[in-house]
């Protein structure tokens, strides 16, 4: 396929792409059909395109409900993980191959459940940032490489349907048909820009990632939470989320459809004393809140019970610097270096054409402002960015201008009243002191 199109091209004169070329593969069930899938994979060559369909908001989780995987010589197979839960021999087979994905990162944690996890991949989204792509979702990506539309309709759908209707699994095996043409078509832009070596460098790195550590207390991350304020509110959202999750669990639902975390905070917030009052709370007005009111009313009224040494503390401040917006008032010489690094940061992405983002981790980049390395220089300022995760390519580009950046950085001149003399000297003192903690 001419993978030229100009980008100019409007979508609706492209080609539409709504069949796959070798006909709908049968969707595998078994164990037989399993192991002949293992074979021809095993048999193909060159790179391997995986995909996998999840039921995010229809299911508890993040399992995969699909498979999808298109290699030259094997063709494609769609493969039914709810009775084939270990695909084991499958990603050993694969071991030696480049995997193609597009956002692997969302598709890496379900296949792993499945005992499937590459060795080296390519990373079609990621990749497309870094050459530059205005869009990078897969269709436009498709459509800007490739010279071709990409039905998207069925992207959101429930995966967990059975039996999957066919023109979801026509999308599902279109997902994967050209994706190693895409893989091939922006590996070439990406070594005209001389980005191929950084995109092998991300890839390379997602591939050796750890799993990430599930949190300690996954309550907090409701959405919301900042708007709770005491302790006893604190409790009401732990024993609310708690009761969900348990719930959802054993419904194999979605917990968000079960109640939305705007309810669990309005209860929070009202600490309503009955189940009727409860149920006048937002978000308790839904058919799949009130079927359960006794529950939740239960978790508020156990929160409401619990003695004070028993109620969740507020959330310490992690090991990271504070939020930067409160930085110009109490530590305004850290303030002055993240403003001249990002700035700094930000022109070096435009002449190279990456989003800033992906040139450095804005993360990294506030904890180095924080706390600079001495001296602050290029030599430094490396090993500081390499030691947070910075791979060698972000490191060559920005260690010296963000250096020279934060080494010229001056906070503005405080203005001065009645008694003010030795200000700096204590502002210097107390930065260098919540510095030395950070």
């Amino acid at each position: 396929m001419d993978d030229t199109a100009s980008p100019e091209a409007p979508a609706a004169t492209l080609p539409l792409l709504d069949a796959p070329a070798q006909g709908l593969p049968p969707v595998v069930t078994d164990e037989a059909g399993l192991a002949r899938v293992v074979e021809a994979m095993a048999a193909g060559t060159g790179p391997v395109a995986v995909d996998a369909e999840r039921a995010s908001g229809y299911r508890y989780g993040q399992r995969a409900f699909l498979v999808q995987l298109r290699r030259a010589g094997a063709g494609t197979a769609l493969i039914d993980p709810t009775g084939l839960p270990d695909l084991s021999a499958l990603g050993e087979a694969l071991s030696g191959a480049e995997w193609v994905l597009h956002a692997a990162s969302q598709d890496l944690p379900c296949l792993a459940e499945l005992g499937m996890r590459p060795t080296t991949l390519f990373d079609t989204e990621l990749g497309s940032r870094l050459a530059g792509l205005p869009r990078v979702g897969l269709g436009a990506v498709v459509e800007e490489l490739l010279g071709l539309r990409l039905a998207k309709e069925h992207s959101a759908v429930d995966w967990s349907t059975r039996p999957l209707p066919e023109p979801w699994l026509t999308y599902a095996a279109l997902d994967v048909e050209v994706l190693v043409e895409v893989r091939d078509a922006l590996a070439q832009r990406l070594e005209q820009q001389g980005k191929l070596e950084w995109a092998r460098e991300e890839f390379a790195a997602i591939a050796a990632a750890a799993p990430p550590v599930p949190p300690a207390e996954p309550w907090r991350r409701t959405s919301g939470l900042h708007a709770v304020r005491s302790r006893r509110q604190l409790a009401v959202v732990r024993e609310l989320w708690l009761a969900r999750d348990a719930e959802a669990r054993r419904r194999d639902t979605s917990p968000g459809r079960l109640l939305p975390d705007s309810a669990i905070v309005a209860a929070a917030r009202a600490l309503p004393r009955t189940p009727q009052a409860l149920a006048a709370a937002q978000g308790f007005t839904g058919r799949a809140a009130r079927s359960r009111l006794e529950l939740w009313a239960g978790a508020v009224a156990h929160a409401l019970a619990l003695p004070e040494a028993e109620l969740p503390q507020h959330a310490a401040r992690g090991e990271g610097p504070p939020p930067p917006r409160a930085w110009a008032a109490k530590h305004p010489e850290a303030a002055a270096r993240l403003t001249a690094a990002r700035a700094a940061v930000t022109a070096i992405a435009e002449r190279h054409g990456v989003p800033v983002e992906n040139l450095l981790q804005p993360d990294a980049l506030r904890r180095l402002a924080w706390q600079p390395p001495r001296p602050l220089d290029e030599a430094a300022v490396a090993q500081a960015l390499r030691a947070r995760g910075a791979r060698e390519w972000q490191v060559r580009l920005v260690a010296r201008e963000v250096a020279a950046a934060m080494a010229s950085a001056r906070a503005p001149e405080p203005e001065r009243g009645a008694g003010d003399e030795g200000g700096d000297e204590a502002g210097e003192s107390a930065e260098g002191a919540v510095a030395d903690g950070a």
